[in-house]
């Protein structure tokens, strides 16, 4: 699963790239130091600072966190790769800051700025060759101590911020992984579950059932669910990737698990790398066999949009949809809180 990075002057999310090194065996001796959750710095995104999350890509969008009721707690995807001496992103790593800052906070969390106040932690991510290597031990501990990271963010969170607030939890990639271990934790069994809105758990193979009491989305305005998708171009499914009907897949554009094609029409708008722009009917959407087949969208330099798996683009091909779906959400949940 290999993207040329010259796609980044194309379509940003984060940089999803083979590595030429990797790091070595993991030790605890060479772990970085832990965050502070009561530091504003070992947040990316925090309704209490001014960050990429509060920005939106056409003035005629509206960051809406400082009223709004809900709160809104995002899981960045793996922004670590390259040469590494740990297995683990050292948070006082300033280019892996502003990296992950100006690409996935900015083009993902973003999205979620109109229906709640937008939390999202720095943790001590896992090495993308977590995801490769075949030091399984190794990997398994690296990606434990970047969740360990997230447990405690989240419980910070609710300690200290909350105040019984509704949630919305979204992730992409390594941080859905990351999500669906919170969700399990805080939610699945736990009365916190009321508080939940919807879970967007992108870019990550989740399990229909993967959850006791918290079933995959059906419907656009359905709460206390999950939605959860892979994109990749149509007619083509990765090789070595979960696949089939038991992976959970809702259509972004319709929000249903209906496997019938959704037109460019059905698409409000796509954001590119400039964020300065949001393009509707760009990209269209439909399910089969486990992934979100989406016919190659044309726009200039599109041309250079070789690779068939679109993981980068699973949020920004359909940002206004998922925009505006939050905020259905939303409207839904508080509508039945106060029946």
């Amino acid at each position: 699963m290999v993207l040329s990075k010259s796609l980044l002057t194309l379509v940003s999310v984060f940089i999803f790239i083979s590595c030429s090194t990797k790091p070595g065996k993991f030790e605890s001796t060479s772990v970085p130091s832990a965050p502070d959750y009561s530091d504003l710095f070992y947040w990316a995104a925090h309704p209490d600072k001014e960050d990429p999350s509060d920005r939106v890509p056409d003035p005629s969008l509206s960051n809406g966190h400082p009223v709004t009721d809900v709160d809104v707690f995002f899981l960045h995807p793996t922004i670590y790769f390259g040469k590494a001496k740990s297995w683990n992103g050292d948070l006082h790593d300033q280019e892996l800051n502003e990296e992950t800052d100006n690409s996935t906070i900015l083009h993902q969390a973003s999205i979620f700025n109109a229906a709640g106040r937008v939390f999202a932690p720095r943790y001590r991510q896992a090495h993308l060759k977590a995801f490769y290597t075949k030091d399984r031990k190794s990997a398994a501990e690296a990606l434990d101590l970047a969740y360990a990271d997230i447990a405690k963010a989240f419980q910070y969170y609710l300690d200290h911020w909350n105040q019984g607030r509704p949630i919305i939890i979204a992730a992409h990639s390594q941080g859905s992984r990351h999500a669906v271990r919170l969700l399990k934790e805080f939610f699945d069994h736990s009365a916190l579950r009321e508080k939940l809105v919807v879970a967007y758990i992108v870019g990550w193979p989740v399990a229909v059932d993967e959850f006791d009491n918290i079933p995959l989305c059906q419907t656009p305005e359905q709460t206390a669910c999950f939605c959860s998708w892979r994109t990749v171009k149509h007619g083509f499914y990765p090789k070595g990737f979960p696949k089939g009907d038991s992976i959970a897949v809702v259509n972004p554009l319709t929000w249903t698990t209906e496997p019938s094609p959704a037109g460019l029409d059905l698409n409000e708008g796509t954001v590119l790398k400039k964020f300065n722009l949001v393009k509707p009917g760009l990209a269209d959407a439909q399910i089969s066999n486990g992934f979100l087949w989406a016919h190659k969208p044309r726009f200039p330099g599109s041309f250079l949009l070789m690779k068939r798996n679109y993981h980068i683009a699973d949020y920004n091909f359909y940002y206004a949809n998922v925009r505006q779906n939050a905020l259905e959400r939303v409207a839904s949940y508080l509508n039945g809180a106060s029946e």
